[in-house]
Formats: C-alpha cells, sequence, structure tokens
C-alpha cells in the first residue's frame, strides 16, 4: 500500500488544482528560458544568413547592428584587393516603421547587390515567388510581415512590390526583414526630398555668394562640389568579407586595420557584441524573475505540503502508534512533493510547447535548459518537503489517543 498515493486520492482536488498552479507558474519559467533563447538567435539570425567571415565598419565603432557605422560604397573594391579575401559586399541597414493600413508598421530594411555572383547579404532560400532582377522598385519579404506577393508599399520616394518570399527572418530587435537592391536602400535613407534639394542648394550659392573673392571658375566648381557632397547617397553601413580557402583571419583583419577610418570584425566579434552588449540586460532581467518564480514555487510546494501534514498530524501519529518506521512517513511526505513538481513541471512544458508558436517574439526550447530546469525543480521539491518532515517527525504518538 502506497501512503502517498492514497492521502493524494483523498485530497484528490486540492492536489490536482495546486499542481495546474504551479504548473502555470513553471510554464512562465520555462518560456522566460525559451525567450532568452529566442533573443539570441534573433540577434544572430541576419550574421549567419550573410555568410561573411569579415564585417569592416567604420572606425572606433561596433557597427552596424549595435552601433550606427558609415563608409564609403566603393570601400568595397579595396577590401576585395586584399590577399586572402574572396568576396566582398557593400551592405545598408535601417529601421523603418510607417504608417500602413491604418496601424504603424515596422521591419528591418536590408539593401544588398542583387547581382548573382556578386553579392553577400541577400535573402536566404525563398518559399515563394523570385528573386530582385532589376536595379529598381522590387523587394524581398520575410514570412513574417504579411505581405503576399505582389503587393506594394510605399518607402520614400516610390512604391516597392514584393517578388518574393522568405522565411521568417527577423532583426535582433525582433522586427521581420525585407531586402531591396543597395541602391534602393541608399535611396531610401538618404535621398533627399526635391524641396529639401533645392533649399539647400540655395544655401550652397547664398554661402558662396557671401565670399566675392572666388573666381567665377572656382565658384562654379565649389558648387557643383558642394551639392554634390549633399545629394550623394554612395554610403553603406558595412562591407562583408567572405575569406578564401585557407586565408588567416587574423591577418586579413590586420590589413584591413591598418586604415585608419575602418575597423574589421569577425563573425565571432559580432556575436558576442550582440549577445553580450544588446541582449545581456535582458537575459539578466529575464535570470532575475526565473529565479524569483521558483523561489515562489518552492514556497507554495512548502506551503501545500505543510498544511498537508497538518492535516494527517492524527494518522502520522497512530502509524508511530502501531510501530510504523520513520521512514515510511518521510517517504509519503516526500513522494507528495515529488509528485506534485513532477506534475507541474510537465504541464508547465506541454502548455509551453503547444503555444510557444504563438508568442510575438520567438521561443526556443532547448533540451539542456529543460534538463536543468527538470533538476532544479526536483532539489526545490526536495528541499520544501522538508518543512513537513520535520513537522512530523516531532509528532507524539500518544496525539492519536487525543480527543
Amino acid at each position: 500500500m502506497n501512503l502517498a498515493l492514497r492521502d493524494i486520492r483523498h485530497h484528490r482536488g486540492r492536489f490536482v488544482l495546486t499542481s495546474i498552479g504551479l504548473g502555470l507558474l513553471l510554464g512562465v519559467v520555462i518560456s522566460m528560458g525559451g525567450i532568452y533563447r529566442g533573443l539570441v538567435a534573433d540577434a544572430v539570425a541576419i550574421l549567419q544568413s550573410t555568410g561573411a567571415d569579415l564585417w569592416v565598419v567604420q572606425q572606433n565603432t561596433n557597427g552596424p547592428f549595435a552601433e550606427s557605422s558609415r563608409i564609403q560604397e566603393d570601400l568595397r573594391y579595396r577590401i576585395a584587393a586584399v590577399p586572402g579575401v574572396a568576396q566582398a559586399a557593400p551592405l545598408s541597414f535601417q529601421s523603418v516603421q510607417i504608417e500602413r493600413r491604418g496601424k504603424p508598421f515596422r521591419f528591418f530594411l536590408i539593401g544588398y547587390d542583387y547581382r548573382p555572383g556578386l553579392g553577400l547579404g541577400g535573402p536566404p532560400a525563398l518559399i515563394a515567388g523570385r528573386p530582385i532582377a532589376q536595379k529598381h522598385y522590387q523587394m524581398v519579404v520575410s514570412q513574417a510581415m504579411n505581405m503576399p506577393l505582389g503587393d506594394t508599399i510605399h518607402l520614400g520616394l516610390h512604391d516597392y512590390t514584393v517578388v518574393g518570399i522568405t522565411g521568417k527572418l527577423v532583426s535582433s530587435s525582433g522586427d521581420p526583414v525585407a531586402f531591396v537592391t543597395l541602391a534602393d536602400a541608399q535611396d531610401i535613407q538618404f535621398k533627399q526630398e526635391n524641396n529639401a534639394i533645392r533649399n539647400d542648394r540655395a544655401r550652397l550659392a547664398a554661402w558662396v555668394a557671401a565670399r566675392p573673392g572666388l573666381g567665377a571658375g572656382q565658384e562654379r566648381l565649389l558648387k557643383a562640389s558642394l551639392a554634390g557632397l549633399t545629394e550623394s547617397t554612395h554610403t553603406v553601413n558595412t562591407v562583408v568579407a567572405r575569406l578564401a580557402p585557407g586565408a588567416e583571419l587574423g591577418r586579413v583583419q590586420a590589413v584591413i586595420g591598418r586604415w585608419n577610418h575602418l575597423r574589421a570584425l569577425s563573425t565571432e566579434e559580432q556575436v558576442e557584441i550582440l549577445t553580450k552588449g544588446m541582449i545581456e540586460k535582458a537575459r539578466m532581467q529575464l535570470g532575475m524573475f526565473r529565479v524569483i518564480l521558483l523561489v515562489i514555487s518552492g514556497v507554495i510546494i512548502s506551503l501545500i505540503i505543510y498544511t498537508s501534514t497538518l492535516d494527517k498530524i492524527r494518522v502520522i501519529a497512530t502509524l508511530k502508534l502501531i510501530g510504523s518506521q520513520n521512514r515510511v512517513i518521510v517517504a509519503m511526505i516526500l513522494q507528495q512533493s515529488l509528485l506534485m513538481g513532477l506534475i507541474a513541471y510537465f504541464t508547465g512544458y506541454v502548455l509551453v510547447r503547444l503555444t510557444h508558436k504563438n508568442f510575438p517574439r520567438r521561443i526556443e526550447l532547448v533540451p539542456l535548459d529543460l534538463q536543468v530546469l527538470f533538476v532544479i525543480v526536483l532539489v526545490i521539491c526536495t528541499v520544501s518537503s522538508l518543512v513537513g518532515i520535520r513537522k512530523a517527525m516531532r509528532v507524539d504518538p500518544a496525539e492519536a489517543l487525543g480527543g
């Protein structure tokens, strides 16, 4: 006869409701761990999709994701000429938020060299449609943007048509990703409207007119140069590079780093910047809440086991009176505590497994995290049962005969 199971059947409703309540708490704990893993997966998703080995950014910056970085587009040719570099391509990144159908619509826009064999960082494998085939006004969107093929969106000064759909690729902030050509991305990010261009030209003309010592030729040259600078869009956020087989990463980085206005970051360094910098506080916050919830779960188990022990004082006293060993009573209380924890754990796991795809952010359930949490739950249940065991060991057998 198993005393723990007989007692559970006697108080079935209370035990089941308590286990389900604990299961909801543990479900939140599991989901928080999955949210952190999802943050890490989202942070490195774009890095992994590009297939690049090096990210060349502005000097003294941690760009292009964690910090702003702007370099000239034509640096791709200098980087491609570095010994050990097999391919180099410029990329443009920007977060865009517009009004669409009366609601805020936010996404992450990537501009890349769409020409076959010349670009890196383009969209991964498409699930519908085709890649971008012309220089302007076409885009590929991720599945998370919920835009069908042929749909159009207005960005900057022009409309762009969806020609392809890729998987659920998101940025480090969780925004869905869209791809356009590098030329379009630069126009969207840097191209000014006609009124703004006219205003800048008028300001430049007034500045030149205030300097009467300039000759006519110098004046025309200065106006043309300044106007060209203000209207130029040939700027990118990074130039990514893929190394040739056998090339030494550190040596290539050192060569590029000798150019005083550039910094070459490896993909591993970018991953560290993103995971240790951008989501470190989120990790600490989620970790703190997980600890708090686990402590609360332990307190609840302790209270339930303690109150359950109080309800069984006369039964425990009777067991002692008829000569039952202490290990029988200890086993009964410990088994109830462990069973409650196991039911709660699997309730929380099933709940999260059934609902994790409906969360607004990605949830990654890592087997190692689940196994560690399972062991922690068993430890908490064991420690929590000590409160009831301590009370049971102090019960006087004479209480079985009391009124």
